[in-house]
């Protein structure tokens, strides 16, 4: 029987790198769910808050203790003090709290099942297993309070077909010219899913930018704003096409507020993070839509947010925000030594 200690083997690169994410991006979430915790009325969807918020700073300190037993730095993350002022007035409403922890949770489920696959040492494995557990649950909380409050917004209903069958034309694949099929249950899954997290994202960015300290910042979330909007448009046209609903905006769940509420390298963080996920998003949605025009719309879309995270990082490094992540040795730089 193997005897060895877990901290006795070395973390891979795949644990080091989803240790270190997973890190940075909670000790952001525990910066603007101090706040909510700080603003939110309703007492339902503070105690949602603050599991949200304990199990953050769970894993803040547990990975503290795993980069520490192995002599690796811990990352500097988001820090209360320099990152947000949680007296501040409120900048967003309570459905909007709501919604975005559990956007949280699908996110955060998302990540950790990425990340559980690769993790080989015990307790790196144990971890994001809690993780994923942990994300399950506040999933489960926050979709209970949102039925029950009537928030919940459902995906469209399918007919029920008499019976299986199979696809027979060519024209099923086609949809650039002539008639276009309706659209299958996974692209409807996907274009409604796309337009709830662009919806909520437009919102996100509209309370950033009104906040925002640097003119620089302000500009790049508002064009952010735009693009969110743009993008709901057009995934909400090609359900119309369909006689489908589209589900509601956000936009009126963000305050007048104009005071200091986050850091402007945390916004950036977050924004340039969303836009990393929707590029992940947009490529599944393409993978999963065997009519061409919708596959075509979402590589150009695709293209449209990486020109904008490529925008982003080049503020972020301006301005000394972007904390470097894990990577390998550069030999030919230790060859200059």
């Amino acid at each position: 029987m193997d005897s060895t200690q877990p901290y006795d083997i070395k973390l891979t690169s795949a644990e080091i790198t989803n240790l270190w994410a997973t890190y940075m991006n909670d000790s952001g979430t525990i910066c603007h769910l101090k706040y909510y915790l700080n603003t939110v009325e309703d007492t339902e969807i503070k105690s949602v808050i603050q599991y949200a918020l304990d199990i953050s700073q769970l894993h803040v300190n547990t990975i503290t203790e795993i980069f520490t037993r192995e002599g690796y730095p811990v990352p500097h993350g988001f820090k209360l003090n320099e990152d947000v002022d949680v007296t501040a007035p409120r900048l967003f409403s309570d459905t909007y709290y709501l919604n975005n922890v559990n956007q949280l949770g699908k996110i955060s489920l998302n990540a950790y099942s990425m990340a559980l696959p690769v993790a080989v040492r015990e307790d790196v494995y144990s971890f994001f297993s809690q993780c994923l557990s942990e994300s399950d649950a506040l999933i489960k909380q926050t979709n209970d309070i949102l039925l029950a409050k009537g928030l919940f917004i459902r995906s469209p209903y399918l007919p029920i077909p008499e019976s299986y069958d199979f696809v027979e034309q060519k024209s099923f694949l086609a949809g650039f010219f002539g008639e276009k099929r309706p659209l299958t249950g996974t692209e409807i899954t996907n274009l409604y899913t796309n337009f709830q997290r662009n919806a909520l994202g437009a919102a996100t960015l509209i309370g950033y930018s009104q906040v925002a300290q640097d003119e620089e910042v302000k500009q790049f979330l508002l064009r952010g704003k735009e693009m969110a909007n743009k993008h709901c448009e057009i995934f909400g046209s090609l359900l119309k096409q369909s006689d489908l609903p589209c589900p509601m905006t956000w936009d009126t769940e963000a305050t007048d507020s104009t005071t200091y509420t986050f850091s402007d390298r945390k916004m950036m963080f977050y924004t340039t993070s969303l836009i990393a996920l929707s590029v992940g998003y947009y490529g599944g949605s393409m993978s999963m839509s065997p009519r061409r025009d919708i596959g075509v719309m979402y590589s150009r879309l695709v293209a449209e947010i990486l020109k904008y995270a490529d925008d982003g990082a080049k503020i972020m490094i301006k301005n000394g925000w972007m904390e470097e992540p894990p990577r390998a040795l550069d030999r030919d730089e230790l060859s200059k030594k």
